[in-house]
C-alpha cells in the first residue's frame, strides 16, 4: 500500500478518491466496500478497510444517505420484550440485519398499541428505510393498513394481523398445537387442558383454533371448563392448573400457550402433591432454554426463532427494494419435542 497522500494537510478530510489510491482499487470499489455490498471480494474488502484504518478515514454517512435516500436503519418494535419467547426473537432479528450491514432501533411496546404507534411516528420522522413489527395486542387494523397504503416498508413478525397487507414472517401455531394435542390423545388422554393465550393476537387465536379442531377431528368434545384464557406467566399456570384439578371431572393432561405457563402448571401441581410426568402430563410450547433443564424435562413444541427473524430481515429489504411487489409470507415449521414430563393418564 501507499503512504498516505503528501498532498493533503493534516487537518485536510480525506476523500474517496484518497482512500482508492491507497488501497490500489478504483473509487467504485471502496463505494461499494463502505456501502457494505455483498458484491465485492472478501480480500478485497479486507485491503479497503485496512486502508480506512491506517488512514483514519471515516465514512460520511449523511453524504451518502443523501445521494441514496436512504439511512440503513431499521424500526423493530417488539410487543413484550421481557417474555423470553421474544426476547430470543428480538436477538435474532437484530443480528440478521446487522449481518446485512442494516442499524437497528428496537422498542418494546409492553402490549401498548399507543406506545408502538409512538415509536412508528418516530422511526418515521428519522427516515428509517423500514419496520418490523410484533403487534402489541389491539394493534388498530387500519394503522397497520396506512403504512402500506403510505408506502413505509413494513413486515409483520410473529403476530399477524388480518387484512393489513403487509408482509409476515411466522410460524404454524395451528399446526404446532394439533401435533401436542394429537400426541396426547395417542396417549389415552381424552380430558386435556388448554391454558393461556387471548383472542387479541392471532398467535392466542391459531393455537387455541388448533387445539378445538384437533379435538373434533379426534371425536372428542370441547369441555369450555377445560380452556383457561389468560396473560402467560407462572403464576398463572399454578393458579390454573389448581383450579383445574378441583373439577369434578379435573382433567389428565394440559397443553400450554408457552413454556413459562407450563412451567407455572408443573409448579402448581407439585403444590397439590402430584408429579408432572407421571400423574399429569404437561406440554409447553416455544422451547426456550429453561424447557430442557427443569427436572422432569419439558415436553414442548420447537419454534425456530432464526428462521422467522431472518425471513423478516429478508422480507423487509425486498420490500424496500421493490415497494410494488406483491404481498408475501413466510411460515416455519414446528418440532414436537418429547421428553419427560408427557405421559399416559394416570390410573
Amino acid at each position: 500500500m501507499n503512504e498516505r497522500p503528501k498532498l493533503l494537510r493534516a487537518r485536510e478530510r480525506l476523500t474517496l478518491r484518497d482512500l482508492a489510491a491507497h488501497a490500489g482499487v478504483s473509487r467504485a470499489t471502496v463505494s461499494l466496500v463502505l456501502a457494505k455490498s455483498p458484491l465485492v471480494a472478501e480480500k478485497t474488502r479486507a485491503r479497503v478497510l485496512e486502508s480506512a484504518r491506517l488512514l483514519g478515514y471515516v465514512y460520511n454517512r449523511g453524504a451518502a444517505n443523501l445521494r441514496t435516500r436512504r439511512t440503513h436503519t431499521i424500526g423493530v418494535a417488539i410487543n413484550e420484550i421481557t417474555n423470553p419467547y421474544f426476547t430470543g426473537l428480538t436477538a435474532e432479528i437484530q443480528r440478521a440485519f446487522l449481518d446485512l450491514g442494516r442499524t437497528v432501533f428496537i422498542s418494546n411496546s409492553d402490549e401498548d398499541p399507543a406506545r408502538q404507534e409512538q415509536f412508528i411516528s418516530t422511526m418515521r420522522e428519522y427516515n428509517a428505510d423500514g419496520l418490523v413489527i410484533c403487534p402489541a395486542q389491539g394493534t388498530d387494523l387500519d394503522s397497520m393498513r396506512r403504512l402500506r397504503e403510505q408506502g413505509i416498508a413494513c413486515v409483520l413478525m410473529s403476530r399477524d394481523i388480518a387484512g393489513s397487507g403487509l408482509d409476515y414472517a411466522g410460524h404454524a401455531n395451528h399446526r404446532g398445537i394439533s401435533l401436542v394435542t394429537e400426541h396426547l390423545i395417542g396417549l389415552g388422554h381424552r380430558r386435556i387442558a388448554m391454558i393461556g393465550g387471548v383472542d387479541l393476537t392471532s398467535t392466542g387465536r391459531e393455537r387455541r383454533a388448533g387445539y378445538r379442531e384437533t379435538l373434533a377431528a379426534n371425536g372428542l368434545p370441547l369441555a369450555p371448563e377445560l380452556v383457561v384464557t389468560g396473560t402467560p406467566s407462572r403464576s398463572m399456570g399454578a393458579d390454573a392448573i389448581k383450579r383445574l384439578l378441583r373439577l369434578d371431572d379435573p382433567p389428565t393432561a394440559a397443553v400450554c400457550f408457552n413454556d413459562v405457563i407450563a412451567f407455572g402448571v408443573m409448579l402448581g401441581l407439585r403444590q397439590v402433591g402430584r408429579e408432572p410426568g407421571r400423574d399429569f402430563a404437561v406440554f409447553g410450547y416455544d422451547d426456550l432454554a429453561e424447557a430442557e433443564l427443569w427436572t422432569p424435562a419439558l415436553s414442548t413444541v420447537g419454534i425456530d426463532s432464526h428462521a422467522i427473524g431472518t425471513a423478516a430481515a429478508r422480507l423487509l429489504l425486498e420490500r424496500i427494494d421493490n415497494p410494488d411487489a406483491p404481498v408475501k409470507r413466510e411460515i416455519s415449521q414446528p418440532r414436537l419435542i418429547i421428553r419427560a414430563s408427557g405421559c399416559p393418564p394416570a390410573r
